[in-house]
């Protein structure tokens, strides 16, 4: 096998390491040496809005299906092994990635390395296993159905990409999960799982050489060529709204409004505008909502950002009486924001909530990981945590409220679930 390349960045970059292997497998790391701690994952380029409509839920039966056994290891000695040595393991998919984690002491390294590339190239989809999580994933779609949030969530997402790939559920749809077959999961992961399509991400506490030595070891005979991933032009809708008659309690409301897509510069000014509208205890709509009416226990705004679209929703749970004043109030904040802008400490005191919350992030190897292995793996190189901090402290009022507008005078989706929904009057 030929060298790897290396290319390890200087201290002032927070000790960034970066390696890629032969097989096209990126590779990159953080050290942490005042920790005794890891965390790693293999980031791989395939989520829900990678799958075709016949494919739907096809990214997350697979995430599920790997820790089910390997040509090494049977499932009970994958949770036996990384139990043995107090680690922790889990995977997760999302709509632009997939991502297997562990976190382990320092000396236990090499354990999760093995483990984690047994896991992406050598399960084996055991047809038995393949019907018992079948079942599994099932009753997961079940309690998203009983979850009436959750529900929500994904009705506006539906409502704002219709029948394009963002827009439909992770977890597929149930009549699809109960048909699918050993075969479709062999072919979707040839199709999707490919060194030159992952990334291995750590942080924490390592020697690069041993590292070098380990993703070699167990990553570097991994062969598989497929086509490099390519963003769709995605459109995010406006004016669809979605409404679903449910026995509940409370009226569920989810607002959604186009937003900013991941790596462009509207993103931070739309976080600084999020914390002053809806992201924070001090907001706008939490103030106005709970504090001052008390018509509601959770409503929050949050921004969405993915590889060429973005989104930006809005939450709240009330009373069913309630539902048609809270969707009224909330579109006379959002219009007075529109029109008369945030105030210099509002926008001083959203900008050191998001920096304050960077720093505290970096805190957590896990969450330093994770923003390395998905910057990696969708912008191609890992973000310094300088460039995020200069690019957070460069936001102005004026931008702030120039992405504000841009976002919020478009016409949003809404999706209400409760009883009682589809008698709701929206708002014009």
């Amino acid at each position: 096998m030929e060298t790897m390349m290396k290319n390890s960045l200087g201290a002032n970059d927070r000790m960034h390491d970066e390696w890629l292997l032969p097989n096209g497998l990126r590779v990159v790391g953080e050290r942490l040496p005042y920790l005794r701690s890891v965390s790693i994952g293999a980031w791989m380029h395939v989520g829900s809005m990678m799958e075709k409509p016949e494919e739907s839920g096809l990214s997350h039966f697979l995430e599920h299906m790997v820790f089910k056994g390997t040509a090494k290891r049977t499932a009970r000695q994958i949770a036996e092994e990384m139990d043995a040595v107090g680690g922790q393991l889990n995977a997760f998919t999302g709509r632009d990635c997939t991502c297997f984690y562990a976190k382990v002491i320092d000396e236990n390294l090499e354990l999760a390395v093995d483990i984690l590339a047994d896991l992406v190239t050598g399960a084996t989809m055991d047809e038995t296993e393949l019907e018992k999580e079948r079942g599994v994933i099932l009753e997961e779609i079940a309690m998203d159905e009983d979850s009436p949030e959750d529900l929500v969530h994904d009705m506006l997402q539906l409502a704002q990409f219709g029948e394009q790939s963002p827009g439909q559920p992770i977890l597929g749809p149930a009549a699809q999960i109960e048909a699918y077959t050993r075969d479709d999961l062999l072919n979707f992961r040839k199709a999707h799982y490919a060194p030159k399509e992952t990334v291995v991400a750590l942080a924490g506490n390592y020697d690069p050489d041993k590292v070098l030595d380990w993703v070699t070891k167990y990553f570097g005979r991994w062969e598989n060529e497929i086509a490099p991933v390519v963003t769709p032009d995605w459109q995010v809708l406006t004016g669809c709204n979605s409404l679903r008659e449910k026995d509940t309690e409370q009226m569920h409301i989810c607002i959604g409004f186009p937003g900013m897509s991941y790596g462009s510069d509207g993103v931070y000014p739309l976080a600084v505008a999020n914390n002053v509208l809806g992201g924070a205890m001090s907001s706008r709509l939490f103030q106005r909502i709970r504090e001052d009416l008390g018509m509601a226990y959770s409503i929050y705004s949050y921004p969405n950002t993915y590889m060429g679209v973005g989104t930006f929703g809005i939450y709240a749970g009330v009373s069913p009486k309630n539902a048609e004043t809270v969707l009224l109030e909330i579109r006379s904040e959002l219009q007075k924001f529109v029109d008369e802008g945030i105030t210099e400490k509002e926008f001083n005191d959203s900008v050191t909530q998001l920096r304050s919350g960077y720093l505290m992030g970096l805190e957590s190897p896990g969450a330093r990981m994770q923003a390395m292995g998905r910057s990696t793996l969708l912008r191609g190189k890992p973000t310094s945590h300088e460039e995020t901090l200069k690019a957070i402290e460069a936001v102005t009022m004026e931008r702030v409220m120039e992405t504000a507008r841009k976002v919020l005078t478009q016409k949003p989706c809404i999706a209400v679930v409760g009883k009682g929904a589809e008698g709701v009057k929206l708002p014009d």
